[in-house]
């Protein structure tokens, strides 16, 4: 062999090999760089539907706002009316009574005759009284019965 032609096979061989680890480098990257590229796109899609879920949120509570603030004008307006109609029919409006009418429920009656709640027996005959469930003698059965548990 001649010194000149291995020259050329070491080239061309060293060549080839470069190219095979280049290739090989190439696929590897490739591969992670064609991920971080799926990744990216992901991200900025979920950055646009959370800018779009902030605007829709942000339109939802402006309307919720002027909602209540409509709400709180025809309540000023009503209590206004009911004012006015009152001071023509010349009443007083007492707004203690109102406030404690809407503050407790309502009940039939005046509260003293709303019995107060008893955890004893009254000994006529109720549930807490000490012969409840009991017969008498006279009422007994002549049959015998077997005791109840």
């Amino acid at each position: 062999m001649d010194y000149g032609n291995v020259n050329w096979i070491v080239a061309i061989v060293s060549l080839l090999a470069g190219l095979g680890i280049g290739v090989i480098g190439h696929r590897m990257l490739g591969a992670s760089a064609t991920q971080q590229q799926k990744l990216r796109r992901q991200v900025a899609e979920r950055e646009r539907e959370l800018s779009v879920m902030r605007e829709g949120m942000n339109e939802h509570f402006t309307q919720v706002g002027m909602m209540v603030g409509n709400i709180q004008r025809e309540m000023r307006t009503l209590e206004h009316r009911l004012t006015e109609d009152a001071s023509t029919l010349h009443c007083e409006p007492r707004h203690d009574r109102q406030l404690k009418a809407a503050d407790q429920p309502a009940l039939t009656g005046s509260e003293d005759d709303i019995p107060a709640p008893r955890d004893y027996a009254d000994g006529s005959g109720g549930t807490l009284s000490e012969d409840f469930g009991l017969k008498s003698s006279g009422e007994k059965s002549e049959t015998p019965q077997p005791p109840r548990y």
